[in-house]
């Protein structure tokens, strides 16, 4: 096996769930203007769900992920309209909104815990038959491959949408100036409320291909969001293309330095990364 490339191939993969993160909260983020710490549970949750209908209920896969997608993209939606839409009409602080987010995470994390029990899960249902693709000396899943096309395809939907619809011009307007894009007659509510949405089925995606990729756990969620953020600053918060580049070299530079040290040292690498660009480059390598 060739080293170098099959750092390569873990990175691209890695990259691509944490530019789905990465896009699903920096658009939320860019319109609501808060963090919203809940964003990685409802992408587990997106994974919980296609494991109930995948494994359980023996769903078709396929029927199994559009219905997880929706599920998560649903659950983003709603707390969106139950819990932070009442608190943006009361004037509630970023502080509050911040709190209310980490309760929300709680809650999830503990429903999940409860349906599912807190030990580790994995949606692929035999372990020993998973395809495998050489190339150039290097090992791919045909699961990653699927991962890849996924993230590759949201990723310029995205992008050719928040460019060219008008759907794109109102949360770039909502982007640039929540009022002045009410007094031009923007429904502020109804373009966060699809954005939360569309957020929560890009989480759901990239929860679900780590459940694939990796395995899933209750708590994971906040290890998600941390990558996703973490990527988005060294991106660049506010930028698109921002957010996909930093998630490909922080994955890049975690699997360097888990091939030079070890797999444990993930996290801390990618905290290191972080604490670099807040001291050097906090606009990150694309200002908005």
């Amino acid at each position: 096996m060739d080293i170098a490339v099959q750092i390569g191939l873990n990175t691209i993969v890695a990259g691509a769930i944490y530019a789905l993160i990465t896009l699903g909260f920096n658009l939320t983020y860019s319109t609501a203007r808060f963090f919203d710490l809940s964003y990685g549970a409802i992408a587990v949750a997106g994974g919980y769900a296609v494991l109930y209908f995948y494994k359980y209920l023996d769903f078709n896969i396929w029927a199994s992920i559009f219905l997880g997608t929706l599920i998560a993209g649903a659950l983003g939606f709603s707390v969106e309209r139950v819990v932070y839409r009442p608190l943006r009409k009361r004037k509630a602080t970023l502080t509050v909104l911040l709190i209310a987010s980490l309760g929300v995470l709680t809650i999830i994390q503990a429903v999940i815990a409860m349906l599912f029990s807190s030990q580790f899960q994995t949606l692929v249902r035999d372990t020993g038959a998973i395809a495998t693709l050489s190339v150039a000396g290097g090992t791919i899943t045909l699961s990653q491959v699927i991962i890849l096309g996924a993230a590759l395809s949201i990723m310029l939907c995205l992008g050719l949408a928040l460019r060219f619809t008008n759907f794109g011009k109102a949360v770039r307007a909502i982007a640039d100036d929540d009022e002045v894009a009410s007094v031009v007659g923007i429904n502020s509510d109804r373009v966060i409320g699809t954005v939360f949405f569309l957020g929560g089925v890009m989480a759901g995606v990239a929860g679900i291909a780590t459940g694939f990729d990796t395995g899933l756990l209750p708590t994971l969620g906040l290890a998600l969001l941390l990558k996703g953020v973490i990527a988005l600053i060294v991106g660049g918060i506010g930028n698109v293309y921002g957010g996909v580049a930093g998630a490909f070299l922080l994955a890049l530079i975690e699997n360097l330095g888990a091939w030079q040290f070890s797999g444990e040292w993930r996290d801390a690498i990618a905290f290191v990364v972080l604490i670099t660009f807040l001291i050097f480059r906090p606009q990150g390598i694309f200002p908005r």
